[in-house]
């Protein structure tokens, strides 16, 4: 089964963007959107999945540390409605929290600069809530395939 996924980190100046291998084994950045408005982000984005063939978007929820919906996070829904409405695709979150941090510890061991590299942090941030989502499938489908194993067909 094909996995044909896009990850997101939505920001109020960047939009980090992830994609996956088509096994959905693997979440690698693929670019960083630098937002302008709306119709501009979604050109772009658009842009991405056709030419990816995506079949559902990812977006990292940015929960409060306390596990409430805070402020920042009621503005990625409402961005995500409208994106939803835009590219009728089905959309689904993961929580965000920490994967910012996460994707500046990565840096800093590659040795990669994380001071103006915003961008770059972006695309790694989307790629790790991409691959938590990924991860988190793949768990689902593993506990599923134990409860109903499937069965060799017969010869």
């Amino acid at each position: 089964m094909r996995i044909a996924a896009l990850g997101l980190d939505i920001g109020t100046k960047r939009i980090g963007v992830a994609g996956c291998d088509g096994l959905g084994m693997m979440a690698t950045g693929i670019t960083t959107i630098w937002r302008s408005s709306f119709v501009e982000d979604m050109a772009q984005l658009s842009e991405i999945i056709v030419e990816r063939q995506v079949e559902i978007l990812v977006l990292g929820l940015p929960y409060t540390m306390d596990g409430k919906i805070g402020s920042q996070a009621k503005q990625v829904q409402k961005f995500a409605r409208r994106v939803a409405a835009a590219i009728e695709l089905p959309i689904e979150y993961v929580d965000e929290r920490l994967t910012s941090y996460a994707a500046e510890q990565m840096m800093i061991e590659a040795k990669i600069s994380v001071s103006g590299n915003k961008a770059t942090i972006d695309r790694i941030a989307a790629a790790v809530i991409l691959q938590q989502w990924l991860d988190e499938r793949g768990d689902y489908l593993s506990a599923r395939l134990r409860q109903h194993p499937i069965e060799p067909a017969d010869k």
